[in-house]
């Protein structure tokens, strides 16, 4: 179901995967700075995540301001809370790369302002965090994750050129949350494996992502 959601005096596009049987939980979910929501991996994780019976908004916001991006999804965390025609119990929020910093920001700032004692928001998942740039290790994108209290889970290729695998150990062993990390062998930035092909790859990803979400969801 394609749906444009307002953002300021614009709209954003976005488009809702839903399950045959009426959804409790939903996952939002945005790609990184390439790309948009028909980026290849979300939007097979979207038709996974509903053909398993949870609902997937995905959303494309082409800003490349971290700032930006995550105004956009705290607009789109505000859009489905209110939206009539599914009623959630509560959300994950999900990003690939630096949709996945926009997530985890957006996660932060809910949490340290009034608007979110609801548990609305269940967790955040990061597919491929870009925790720092390529040879750029001294400097770590590490503050949101430091202060976010929800489930967390990152899934990352162990040959990422953005988020070396020692430095995001470091990182998940400071955070107050619970957290869990799938490293997918040898696979780069874009979850690419030699070897391997991209669906094989993927389907490891999404049934990561779905047993996780299972785990954290308070039936």
């Amino acid at each position: 179901v394609k749906v444009k959601i307002p953002f300021g005096n614009k709209y954003l596009d976005a488009i809702f995967s839903v399950p045959e049987k009426k959804p409790t939980y939903g996952v939002i979910l945005t790609h990184g700075a390439g790309g948009d929501m028909n980026f290849p991996h979300l939007v097979s994780l979207a038709a996974y995540l509903a053909s398993h019976g949870v609902l997937c908004l995905r959303f494309t916001c082409k800003g490349l301001n971290v700032a930006y991006r995550t105004k956009a999804f705290k607009a789109v965390v505000e859009y489905l809370k209110l939206c009539d025609d599914y009623k959630l119990s509560g959300v994950f929020l999900a990003g690939r790369s630096m949709g996945s910093r926009a997530a985890a920001s957006v996660i932060r700032q809910l949490s340290q302002g009034d608007d979110d004692d609801d548990g609305f928001i269940q967790g955040l998942v990061c597919l491929s965090y870009p925790l720092h740039r390529p040879k750029l290790q001294s400097k770590l994108r590490d503050e949101d994750l430091l202060l976010i209290t929800c489930p967390v889970l990152f899934v990352s290729g162990s040959a990422d050129e953005m988020c070396e695998k020692q430095l995001l150990e470091g990182v998940v062993s400071k955070m107050k949350a619970p957290k869990k990390i799938h490293w997918i062998d040898k696979a780069n930035h874009g979850m690419a494996v030699k070897g391997r092909t991209a669906d094989d790859v993927m389907e490891e990803v999404n049934a990561q992502v779905f047993s996780w979400l299972r785990e954290n969801i308070q039936l």
